[in-house]
């Protein structure tokens, strides 16, 4: 790769914050020795590097093999999603989990959990149509929404309106003859019978295309008319005008903002034709716009995302052997995301709802005990770098210097100024052997803050 210029560390942070998880300020330097332009291919050439290995992970922690459990499922997500270099693929992944949003609550059958997860990865980030044609085979989808129910002559309408509503084009833009077309054409998709579980435990599901159960004959779907199957029906949807705006103001609500803005929406569309639906061009093209240049901490973090920021900056899990990666599904669950569980097939209402009185208070204190924690290896290095050279500092230029490594955390004036009155010191602050503590006590003061939620 070669280097152009740098870049902006404030900007080098937005990106991080948005196309992945955050990053403390030490490697957010080190990526601003590249340039914008080299940062973006390299988040987005995903191919050129190795997934983690999880067979030290299995090693180190058996529980995480364990077929019948579903939290384990969810600790490896959080586990790669903070040391995956596939950074992008993860967020990715979790984006789509949101908008095909499937769980376990259903089938109760981790490794469908499992298959469903890996189809986000593999194709998230590839073709829009193929990712619904794997979707639509996928067994935790079929199971989620009843497809395995959907019989010629007895026809199950359920994924066919999902499909519609949910996850390609959005209410009002279909009639309820698509519906029907469309859970027609999907009749006699579904999954193999269950194995009974014991001695040997489950084994993985398999999507099946049953002949004798898919009802054949002439349909009409979104204007096009013939003997349509399931194939058909999505090969329809991604040429929709509907889909394109449908698919950007979700990528837009994802990366960009919380609050639409239409003209920026409208490129994302387009985008999606340009590339003919391929989504690697359209997050190149996301990334490099103005509107998303411009949006800083003008999203709330959900909570998956805040969980690992936190622990990135903290520096920790970032070894198999380490204890605590199960944890972390808990901790998200109760600020209002438990991965691989959505609340229904609409997921999770994103934005002000991740910060009601019940969830902000869980993600305060999550990130005040772990950031507030002088030991943890990130915690010492920012320790260490605030300290270098100094003998003392001023209250403002220190709370400064902890905003800067968490990140280039940035806040209102009025924040700050709350957070000296906190602070309750106006003279200089020695560099002594509890400057440490006073850092901490910094910390637990800013994660507290409104701005720190955003990102």
């Amino acid at each position: 790769m070669t280097t152009t210029s740098r870049t902006d560390v404030r900007l080098v942070g937005h990106l991080m914050r948005r196309a992945a998880f955050g990053a403390p300020a030490w490697q957010l330097e080190q990526l601003a020795e590249s340039s914008y332009e080299d940062l973006v291919e390299d988040l987005l050439d995903v191919d050129s590097q190795v997934r983690p290995a999880e067979d030290l992970l299995e090693r180190f922690h058996a529980e995480h093999a364990d077929e019948e459990n579903n939290k384990f499922t969810s600790a490896r997500w959080f586990f790669r999603m903070i040391n995956s270099p596939r950074v992008l693929e993860e967020k990715v992944a979790l984006f789509w989990h949101n908008r095909l949003a499937t769980g376990i609550a259903k089938s109760n059958v981790n490794l469908m959990m499992r298959q469903h997860l890996t189809v986000l990865r593999d194709y998230g980030m590839g073709n829009y149509r193929e990712l619904l044609h794997q979707i639509s085979h996928d067994p935790a989808m079929l199971w989620w929404l009843d497809q395995q129910m959907n019989h010629a002559g007895a026809v199950n309408e359920n994924y066919g309106r999902e499909l519609l509503e949910l996850f390609s084009m959005g209410r009002g833009n279909y009639t309820e003859d698509d519906v029907k077309a469309a859970a027609s054409a999907f009749t006699g998709w579904t999954h193999d019978q269950s194995i009974p579980r014991y001695p040997n435990g489950w084994w993985e599901f398999s999507f099946v295309f049953r002949k004798d159960d898919h009802e054949y004959g002439e349909k009409t779907f979104l204007g096009r008319t013939g003997d349509l199957d399931g194939g058909d029906i999505v090969d329809e949807i991604v040429k929709q005008d509907a889909t394109a705006q449908f698919i950007a103001e979700n990528l837009h609500r994802f990366f960009v903002s919380d609050q639409p803005d239409e003209k920026a929406i409208d490129t994302i569309a387009q985008s999606y034709f340009d590339s003919e639906y391929e989504m690697k061009p359209i997050l190149r093209n996301l990334f490099h716009m103005d509107e998303f240049k411009n949006a800083v901490y003008d999203r709330v973090r959900w909570p998956a995302e805040h969980v690992v920021n936190v622990v990135k900056i903290a520096g920790t899990l970032t070894d198999p052997y380490e204890s605590g990666i199960k944890d972390l599904v808990g901790y998200s669950a109760m600020m209002g995301q438990h991965l691989l569980n959505p609340p229904t097939v609409e997921g999770w209402h994103t934005g002000r709802e991740w910060i009601d009185s019940g969830f902000l208070i869980e993600r305060v204190n999550y990130a005040a005990d772990v950031l507030g924690n002088p030991d943890t290896p990130g915690m010492k290095k920012i320790i260490e770098r605030i300290s270098k050279g100094r003998i003392s500092i001023s209250p403002t230029d220190l709370i400064e210097a902890c905003l800067y490594e968490l990140g280039g955390v940035e806040l209102e004036a009025r924040t700050l100024d709350i957070l000296l009155g906190e602070l309750g010191v106006e003279e200089a602050i020695p560099v002594d052997n509890v400057f440490g503590s006073r850092i901490s006590q910094i910390m637990e003061l800013i994660v507290a803050s409104r701005e720190f939620q955003l990102s």
